[in-house]
């Protein structure tokens, strides 16, 4: 009994887990995401050599600059949490997408599989081609979800592809037409 209870713990990777659901994708944003805090971490370690031009002495240079530089990972420190803990979750049952935002804020939206109609896919401009991320745009039954500035985009597309046609559920690439238009 006792190692049954472990078997189940060690299935479950995620705490929103069901029991009999199986982890078959876990992906991310591309940590581009963080370029505004990579660039007020930048600053940060700038300001701190204000003190230098004040004072302009190697102790006031260092500890200055050393002072930037825990400034600039206090500061960048809340950028990389929300990269770092907003996941994407394809299991057996549900693609589940899990959105940290601060310290103190993280939400959860699970969508079921079998509502999902078409799978898309689009790199636009030149940082995106040149960075290697792109937006991924799921239609379902009740709407779309548009998820933005995921690396690799191609891959998670066909990933997810393989994922449906394996669970029984035939997704497309191309929109549904409608029986009524001739």
């Amino acid at each position: 009994m006792a190692e049954e209870t472990t078997q189940v713990n060690e299935k479950k990777l995620f705490k929103e887990q069901f029991e009999d659901e199986d982890v078959l994708l876990v992906f991310r944003k591309h940590p581009v995401v963080m370029r505004k805090g990579l660039v007020l971490s930048s600053i940060a370690i700038l300001l701190g050599t204000v003190p230098a031009l004040i004072k302009p002495e190697f102790s006031w240079f260092f500890g200055g600059l050393g002072a930037g530089f825990l400034l600039a990972i206090l500061v960048f420190l809340p950028f990389w949490i929300g990269w770092h803990f907003s996941v994407y979750i394809v299991t057996d049952q549900r693609l589940i997408q899990i959105t940290q935002k601060g310290l103190f804020h993280r939400s959860m939206v699970g969508l079921g599989l079998n509502q999902i109609q078409m799978v898309n896919y689009e790199i636009a401009g030149l940082q995106e081609t040149l960075l290697g991320f792109g937006t991924i745009m799921i239609q379902t039954f009740v709407g779309s979800l548009t998820i933005h500035e995921v690396h690799h985009p191609a891959e998670i597309q066909k990933e997810l592809l393989e994922i449906l046609r394996e669970q029984g559920i035939s997704a497309s690439t191309t929109p549904m037409s409608s029986e009524n238009e001739d």
